[in-house]
């Protein structure tokens, strides 16, 4: 082995290389940065008809979690292993000091017990949430994932449950069209009725 492969061998990994990159990024207004599957990916805020969506679920959702011990949250860091995500929302302990990571840039993922993505177009956009967030977040072994997809077919609400982080899936898959009411069915949130008030009528 040479000096120099010596010299790389000796380095930081590139998990460390990623997460050093991520903290020392300075992003324009609107965009955020995310390390998602060994790879730093930045993207823009959503269009209008994400942001609604995700508006009307956070108000309906902070309504039914109003008075409890949990709270949703979104804007927010999530740390997993080097990994960081920033969900459109996610559920977590309404007093969530103890999840604070000792840096301060974010909340650990032991803490979020549900989270919420809603796509945005194009096959990147819905390839991270559809595909790698959703294996991410099982290797996270976040409780429950729910996927509010406007553009699968006329769009539809994918439920995730029972995540298995060893094959970074999922046990339980509940996934219905626009128009059709389905519920979270465990943790902090179960019994929130996602349908036609956040997601629009069914389409088609």
């Amino acid at each position: 082995m040479s000096e120099a492969q010596a010299e790389l061998f000796d380095g930081p990994d590139l998990d460390e290389v990623l997460w050093q990159a991520w903290k020392a990024m300075e992003l324009p207004e609107g965009y955020r940065a995310e390390i998602i599957e060994g790879a730093i990916e930045v993207s823009p805020t959503g269009r209008y008809s994400h942001s609604q969506i995700v508006f009307m679920l956070k108000e309906a959702l902070g309504d039914f979690l109003k008075g409890g011990d949990f709270a949703v949250r979104n804007d927010t860091n999530v740390i997993h292993e080097s990994r960081v995500w920033v969900p459109d929302l996610f559920v977590v302990a309404r007093d969530p000091e103890r999840y604070v990571t000792d840096d301060g840039l974010g909340l650990t993922a032991a803490g979020v017990r549900v989270v919420f993505e809603v796509t945005s177009p194009g096959t990147r956009s819905l390839d991270r949430d559809r595909i790698r967030k959703r294996r991410e977040y099982a290797r996270a072994g976040i409780p429950v994932y729910v996927i509010i997809d406007d553009y699968d077919s006329h769009g539809t609400v994918t439920v995730l449950t029972e995540p298995d982080p060893d094959k970074a899936d999922w046990v339980g898959v509940h996934r219905v069209p626009y128009g059709t009411e389905v519920t979270v069915p465990e943790g902090p949130a179960k019994g929130f009725v996602i349908g036609e008030a956040i997601t629009g009528a069914k389409r088609g």
